[in-house]
């Protein structure tokens, strides 16, 4: 099978499409026929190194496609049943042997695209807005790349939350797809000082909670946006890792809560699973959550993938096509 292949780790160009054995299916397993995989910010991380895996590896932690074996013990899907997944990490080739725990079916009206571009993201922007900080009627957030991939569902998300959303883009056209998301506000990075214009709008007194996947280039300016008790919430760190921070900057500006989220703390089991993709896939049925889908590439133009995700430019899912 086809697959790509990170043997040292660096820039795009350390993924390298290879033939590979096509893997067997052991005892709580199924193999899945990949027919998309969607890209995801921590790719990049895994790729750089950022995030530690051990050498060889394939990258991607999202999938959908068709179940074409199942190991001993599998009671959660069959050979034949069109799934999707995210989590366990090989999902950059032909052929996938994940967990069969980690499955869901897609069902009506969710195909391998859709699929693949409302697992990960959307599970990412449900956990944040419901769970990490569960926002209310009332509330007032900041959403960082609200025009990005898991911004512009955030948004989504925190409106069906019922709170108010302020959203940062990084030019007119990201503003563009935040304020189609339902943001109420939006700032543009190129006008700078964000942090002062939350203030403005907020009429001095700050947010509740920031959602920060920006990391190295925003995050002291987010603290300042928070009210006191705020909550920063970093979750990624597309402009690079943010240095060791002094818990005393979190009592000196207000006593707030610092917290670092993973989705694998959030969907602990399958039942936790169930229960938020359930969520998403409603609100996709009913109108109420839109995926955007930004571009696809072929398998074997992974780095060229990579690349336009690591520009900042997507509006939306980036996908790979196998």
């Amino acid at each position: 099978m086809k697959a790509i292949l990170v043997q040292e780790v660096g820039d795009p160009d350390v993924l390298q499409i290879v033939d590979l054995p096509t893997p067997q299916p052991g005892p709580g397993e199924a193999r899945v026929k990949i027919e998309v995989a969607g890209l995801n910010f921590i790719d990049t991380y895994h790729r750089r190194g950022w995030y530690s895996l051990p050498l060889p590896f394939t990258p991607g932690i999202e999938g959908a496609g068709v179940v074409d074996a199942v190991g001993k013990g599998v009671t959660e899907v069959a050979a034949g049943d069109a799934v999707v997944y995210g989590g366990p990490i090989g999902s950059y080739t032909e052929y996938a042997v994940v967990p069969a725990d980690v499955l869901v079916k897609r069902g009506d009206g969710v195909d391998a695209q859709l699929g693949a571009a409302a697992m990960v993201q959307g599970l990412a922007a449900h956990y944040l807005a419901c769970s990490t900080y569960p926002l209310k009627p009332g509330d007032t957030c900041l959403v960082h790349a609200a025009g990005g991939g898991v911004g512009a569902l955030l948004v989504q998300v925190a409106k069906l939350r019922g709170a108010r959303v302020i959203g940062v883009a990084l030019g007119k056209e990201k503003e563009r797809v935040a304020q189609e998301a339902g943001a109420d506000a939006t700032i543009r990075y190129i006008e700078g000082d964000f942090d002062q214009k939350v203030r403005d709008l907020t009429d001095g007194e700050g947010v509740e909670v920031v959602y920060d996947s920006v990391g190295a280039d925003t995050f002291e300016r987010s603290l300042d946006c928070l009210k006191p008790l705020g909550t920063m919430v970093l979750f990624g760190q597309a402009s690079g890792v943010v240095p060791a921070v002094d818990p005393q900057i979190l009592y000196q500006k207000g006593s707030l809560f610092l917290t670092r989220p993973s989705l694998a703390s959030y969907v602990p089991t399958r039942e936790a699973l169930l229960s938020r993709v359930n969520d998403i896939f409603a609100w996709i049925a009913e109108g109420s959550l839109k995926i955007r889908i930004d571009s696809t590439f072929p398998l074997d133009d992974a780095r060229g993938a990579h690349s336009h995700l690591e520009s900042r430019q997507a509006k939306g899912k980036v996908l790979l096509t196998i």
